[in-house]
């Protein structure tokens, strides 16, 4: 039961990364996923509902693949931690790019829909609580708001990357220069 509505939600994002929120419907969901006319209506009774599970969905793969980057980051060395969110940014607009559109359509689509806002609040600070663990990690003296400035910046390239392709995409040397100045030391890499 679990695996169907991983299932749901995986077909959820995919059509919403891919057409938009207004595209999002319980027969556009259960077509992606291949299952059964009635099943996605059956796991979330209202279109509040399947939008709350896609949030904590996105969340929770989101943190799974970050965990999965993150992995064995040497905290006494801020470029590791570059490197790591660098492979995150090319992963979310590579492999994940419609998983990531899909955030940014919720994010976006927040603006006019109020309704919107409050499990997309939820999952920031949950995100921005992640942000924090990571730089303290690395010897932050501020991490909520490195976290934060940490955050945004990654959000930022992303949105980019996705809008304006790059074919060799790579954020680490900037995102080193921004550790090297939130966490302190000298900045080093190219100047753009």
């Amino acid at each position: 039961m679990a695996r169907r509505r991983e299932q749901v939600l995986d077909a959820a994002i995919e059509v919403l990364g891919a057409e938009g929120l207004r595209r999002l419907t319980y027969q556009a969901v259960d077509t992606a996923a291949g299952v059964p006319t009635g099943t996605t209506s059956n796991y979330f009774r209202n279109r509040t509902a399947l939008i709350d599970g896609i949030v904590d969905h996105l969340q929770a793969l989101e943190r799974r693949e970050w965990e999965s980057f993150a992995a064995g980051t040497d905290p006494a060395d801020p470029g590791e931690l570059a490197d790591a969110l660098a492979a995150f940014a090319r992963h979310a607009t590579g492999p994940a790019r419609a998983r990531t559109t899909a955030r940014l359509a919720l994010f976006l689509e927040s603006t006019a829909r109020p309704e919107l806002r409050a499990p997309l609040a939820r999952s920031r600070q949950t995100v921005l609580t992640w942000g924090a663990d990571s730089v303290r990690r690395f010897g932050s003296a501020h991490p909520e708001r490195h976290g934060r400035i940490l955050l945004d910046h990654l959000d930022g390239i992303i949105l980019h990357q996705l809008t304006f392709p790059e074919g060799d995409f790579d954020p680490a040397p900037d995102l080193r220069d921004l550790l090297r100045g939130l966490l302190g030391g000298p900045a080093e890499g190219p100047v753009h």
